[in-house]
């Protein structure tokens, strides 16, 4: 199977280039076999495409622009299409390929369903767990320390805020030396500018 993508090289829209380049760049750097066909120079092409381009997705005035993807004869989509499926990971579905062997292959929006926040529901469940995983692990940590040196504490959020704290007071001395430092900027221009009247 042979992904097809009709494109025109003498196209005077630079947003057509662009979304040629992505398409086309996407697919090699995939290495995802394709022939670039170009409809610009060769009317056959040009004929066959707007025939087999479905009725639903032509644009209003009838004349689908490139670029256009077709696997052999099955129509794939326009670049928005295109951009959606590899926005969603599902590029080797939508192009109606099947995904090269050690892929992760996301599940198609039928089969996941999705929380409102967008979300996956295995994803979030699989977040959940790693969070509670780590607590565990901290809590553990925290238990090995104490039973190394006996009478030690964990450090305390006092000493967090106490961090931030001085954070602001190291930014606060950064910015109280720039003030300082132009105060005496301005302060040799000042001096300056007498004696350069005197050189006149």
């Amino acid at each position: 199977m042979v992904i097809k993508v009709f494109v025109a090289t003498s196209s005077g829209s630079i947003a057509i280039r662009k979304k040629q380049q992505e398409v086309v760049g996407f697919l090699e750097a995939n290495k995802i076999d394709f022939k670039e066909l170009d409809i610009a120079g060769d009317e056959d092409n040009r004929r066959w495409m707007r025939e087999n381009v479905p009725g639903e997705k032509k644009p209003q005035n009838g004349i689908p622009l490139p670029p256009q993807i077709f696997n052999e004869e099955q129509y794939c989509g326009d670049f928005d299409s295109f951009f959606s499926a590899k926005e969603e990971n599902i590029i080797y579905s939508f192009l109606g390929l099947a995904p090269p062997p050690g892929s992760k292959v996301a599940k198609s929006p039928e089969e996941a369903s999705s929380l409102p926040n967008g979300d996956v529901v295995g994803e979030a469940e699989s977040t959940a767990e790693g969070t509670e995983k780590a607590e565990e692990g901290g809590e553990s940590e925290a238990q090995g320390e104490g039973a190394e040196g006996a009478g030690e504490l964990p450090e305390s959020p006092e000493k967090e805020e106490e961090g931030e704290t001085a954070a602001e007071e190291a930014a606060d001395v950064t910015k109280e030396g720039a003030e300082g430092e132009a105060e005496e900027e301005e302060a040799e221009a000042g001096e300056e500018e007498p004696g350069e009247e005197e050189d006149s």
